[in-house]
């Protein structure tokens, strides 16, 4: 788009396009958090050893992150509370980087 359009004309199309965002992925993220939340109490499996799986090790520590930013995003979304500290976009972003490597880790 920025090869045909001005700067102004580019600026008035990434906020017409990002009108559309800031409404629909916030609600599409909250429905991927409660939906891993069930998978996740229908794939943990029983402890067994006493001590966990690395598999459920893993997926531990994916629920927590994903716990983390479904917390931030209802909070933000039908709260209308900005997020007490990481107010960036870097750290949800990271997170959600985390999150898919630690989901390739878990396969290996």
């Amino acid at each position: 788009m920025g090869q045909t359009l001005s700067d102004k004309e580019l600026a008035k199309a990434r906020e017409a396009i990002m009108m559309h965002v800031r409404k629909v992925v916030p609600y599409a993220l909250m429905v991927a958090v409660a939906s891993g939340l069930y998978l996740i109490s229908q794939i943990f499996g029983k402890i067994e050893g006493g001590s966990l799986s690395s598999f459920q090790t893993l997926l531990s520590i994916k629920a927590f992150l994903g716990s983390w930013l479904g917390l931030r995003g209802i909070n933000q979304k039908l709260f209308k509370i900005d997020p007490w500290v990481f107010k960036s976009h870097f750290f949800p972003f990271s997170l959600v980087v985390a999150i898919i490597l630690l989901s390739q880790l878990m396969y290996l």
